[in-house]
């Protein structure tokens, strides 16, 4: 599948106007303990637009040294994304503690780190862990190409 085919799967259950907050992880395999959790914490979903993903990462990814890019996952076989998805700010703010409860969980079963595309404002401190012993590296392109961190509105790697 083309990645921007991808990019669209979610544009009708997700339409744009509604209010995220992402945690995610990665598995090797799908430990019991992820799927109690899933079967737990799914019960109690905040909305129908609310997210539990399993993406399976196999194919490709797993023929890439975790060295050759800045993703480090290649030895994951699922990234899972968690988000309460509601359609006011102040919904989704009630909701945090629901998933972040979700995450601490899962976090239990899975392999430390996240796909940077599913983090929030608050998992800065998780940016060592997404990207393993890719980090130096990614810090000193960093420095090298955007010392002034012009590029700073993402899940940040500092200068």
């Amino acid at each position: 599948m083309p990645y921007p085919v991808i990019n669209t799967l979610f544009d009708d259950l997700v339409p744009a106007g509604l209010h995220h907050y992402w945690k995610g992880s990665f598995t090797r395999g799908l430990p019991d303990g992820a799927i109690d959790a899933f079967v737990e914490y799914g019960a109690d979903t905040p909305s129908i637009q609310s997210v539990t993903v399993v993406f399976p990462l196999d194919g490709a990814c797993h023929r890439v040294g975790p060295e050759e890019t800045a993703f480090s996952y290649r030895d994951a076989d699922f990234s899972i994304a968690l988000s309460p998805t509601l359609t006011t700010r102040e919904e989704c703010e009630a909701q945090k503690d629901w998933v972040r409860a979700y995450h601490r969980t899962l976090e239990r079963h899975s392999m430390g780190g996240g796909y940077v595309n599913f983090m929030d404002s608050d998992d800065q401190d998780r940016v060592q862990a997404n990207y393993r012993d890719n980090r130096a590296r990614l810090t000193a392109l960093k420095r090298r190409y955007d010392p002034g961190n012009l590029f700073r509105l993402n899940h940040n790697i500092a200068p």
